[in-house]
């Protein structure tokens, strides 16, 4: 299992993914769920990804080999024209790696190999788009109604999200609400854990500025954690009693 959440702002996008996979409670390991693809001045394009752990890497790793020499393997995600374009040649890439994994197979079958993927960023001349892409390939974009996306284990913090979003926020208070909602997340499911990685891509600056790993030592993820309990403990005491 995994937890990753994309939150778009009117000062640009957050990304936040955790880095533990799991094959049974005996077989835990961390891989990175987040990827990126930089052109400054041009681009900076985000990826998060979850689900079957074989078919997220050779979906990156086909995106990636495509960069290297993009005129004998167009399309490449540094060339398209469109974050929208960037979406279809991701969501084509994953279908097609989930089709080859199971081919002629029964649904049930292709199910094992699923994954979504959550692609974020900005390319020149136009504004900073935050995609959701399904196993099939096709996508949904965020919006003012729909303006954050969870992929993985997504229920524990999905409320605080809904609750406490603002699109005005800083990014200050956009890491503070991610991290509320990483933190119950992992405090209900072992499946998911530190370290996380964070990213903030602020609008038009189409580079990679702002990156890096919440580790589990980390001084601002524990603050946090203790100060959210000891708040939730706080505000359960302050409601008036059930009268009997």
């Amino acid at each position: 299992m995994t937890y990753c959440v994309g939150l778009r702002l009117d000062r640009g996008l957050v990304f936040m993914s955790d880095t533990r996979t799991n094959a049974g409670v005996d077989n835990i390991s961390k891989y990175r769920k987040m990827f990126t693809w930089n052109a400054p001045g041009d681009r900076t394009i985000v990826i998060m990804t979850a689900g079957n752990l074989a078919t997220t890497q050779a979906v990156v790793s086909v995106l990636q080999e495509r960069t290297k020499a993009p005129e004998d393997r167009s399309p490449s995600i540094l060339e398209v024209p469109s974050m929208f374009q960037a979406a279809r040649l991701v969501g084509n890439t994953l279908r097609e790696v989930i089709e080859d994994s199971a081919p002629g197979t029964e649904p049930e079958a292709e199910s094992k190999f699923r994954a979504t993927i959550i692609l974020g960023g900005q390319i020149a001349g136009a504004e900073p788009r935050l995609f959701l892409i399904y196993p099939e390939g096709n996508f949904v974009e965020a919006s003012a109604e729909t303006p954050f996306f969870q992929i993985g284990e997504t229920k524990y913090g999905r409320p605080i999200l809904i609750r406490a979003y603002e699109p005005d926020m800083s990014f200050e208070a956009a890491v503070k609400l991610m991290m509320v909602s990483f933190d119950s997340t992992i405090k209900a499911n072992l499946s998911v854990g530190l370290p996380l990685d964070l990213l903030l891509y602020e609008t038009d600056q189409l580079d990679i500025t702002s990156q890096r790993r919440i580790e589990d030592d980390d001084p601002y993820f524990n603050l946090i954690s203790d100060n959210w309990g000891e708040a939730l403990k706080f505000a359960f005491g302050s409601l008036p009693d059930y009268k009997l």
